[in-house]
């Protein structure tokens, strides 16, 4: 009788990320991701060593995919967001896995790549080096929890976000003008959590920039 196939690393992450595209993490499994593959789990843990191990492995693909090509370009308010926007489209084509990236925050080659080119583009701001590390974690925090925060939309099904949208209508339009009176004078314009994503996203990593800039100021 043949011997179960072996798989390599790269096949293993490849079912990994296609299994996570129709679950998330907290419904992912080493044993699902083994019967999907046809093997035991044991054969997988070859390769990883946990469930988050491998995880983290699926997500740092995605910033490998995101860095592939990537040339640092202007100045470096631009090579920031260069950087946060290529990374925001890597994970917009696949938002199940932009979740596992905000949650299991990833230490492999593609992370490597995006930290070092973030605190070469602070330091080329003008920031102390002593702020550059401060910095970077207020940017990094930032831009992963807008990403998370898009998939969370991005990940449901038509049905899902039409139903959300009726909610959001009601709960707004048929607000009880004396109970509730800004919401009332308001309503009309206010929009839901799901709209205008790229335009908020791309407003607030300019008020990021800004920040950083005025820091960089002050500090000559």
């Amino acid at each position: 009788m043949a011997g179960r196939r072996r798989w390599t690393t790269e096949e293993i992450l490849d079912a990994a990320a296609e299994l996570l595209r129709s679950s998330d993490a907290d419904s992912f499994s080493v044993r699902k991701l083994a019967a999907v593959l046809g093997t035991d789990s044991s054969s997988l843990y070859r390769h990883f060593r946990s469930k988050t191990e491998l995880l983290r492995a699926v997500a740092d693909r995605i910033l490998l995919a995101a860095m592939e090509g990537h040339r640092p370009e202007g100045d470096w308010k631009q090579r920031l967001t260069s950087l946060a926007l290529r990374i925001r489209e890597a994970f917009g084509q696949q938002p199940q896995l932009a979740a596992v990236w905000g949650r299991y925050a990833s230490g492999g080659a593609g992370s490597r790549l995006v930290v070092e080119e973030v605190l070469q583009a602070l330091r080329a701001s003008g920031l102390p080096d002593e702020e550059v590390p401060v910095r970077y974690h207020r940017f990094a925090v930032l831009i992963a929890s807008l990403i998370a925060s898009e998939a969370t939309v991005s990940a449901l099904t038509p049905a899902e976000y039409e139903q959300g949208l009726e909610l959001f209508r009601v709960a707004v339009l048929g607000a009880d003008p004396e109970r509730f009176p800004a919401l009332a004078h308001f309503g009309r314009e206010v929009r839901p959590l799901g709209a205008d994503r790229e335009a908020v996203f791309k407003e607030l990593l300019a008020a990021q920039l800004a920040d950083i800039e005025a820091a960089a100021a002050k500090a000559h």
